[in-house]
């Protein structure tokens, strides 16, 4: 049997190849595999009116919230996820400079979908709640992807 490889050890893999986070500036946090923490500033690129940020720019932080979570209990077992759908309520607009914290939880993990949840709050707007979402993903054996572990 082949020993399953250290999460520790893919989370930093998958940092390195996560272009999309570090282009915008988040930043990935494993309490443990299956619950997950970002942090993100909001910057003048992600804003679609003066001083508001764009939604999409939430929703990419809601999936990779919610992926993460799913990713990070897979990597226990040498496997890996997609995202099949997720939704998103927002509850709250965001500001440019706003910092926020997203946690993302494993809900249930099956043999081949994981279920998550994760809400994104403004901890210097009093840890105010500006969205929260639910998604689910596929799980699959890690050696369908070209990585090196």
């Amino acid at each position: 049997m082949k020993p399953t490889p250290d999460p520790a050890a893919l989370l930093a893999i998958y940092n390195q190849i996560n272009h999309y986070g570090r282009a915008n500036g988040m930043e990935l946090m494993v309490q443990e595999p299956g619950n997950v923490r970002y942090t993100m500033t909001i910057r003048d690129e992600h804003l679609s009116s003066p001083g508001t940020c764009h939604g999409g720019v939430l929703a990419g932080l809601m999936d990779a919230t919610l992926g993460a979570a799913a990713l990070s209990l897979a990597f226990t077992t040498a496997e890996l996820v997609s995202t099949v759908e997720f939704k998103i309520n927002y509850l709250h607009p965001v500001h440019l400079h706003d910092q926020l914290l997203a946690h993302g939880l494993v809900e249930h993990h099956g043999k081949t979908l994981v279920v998550s949840s994760a809400f994104i709050s403004c901890p210097a707007r009093n840890n105010l709640v500006v969205a929260r979402g639910m998604g689910t993903f596929n799980r699959y054996p890690a050696s369908k992807r070209d990585l090196t572990w």
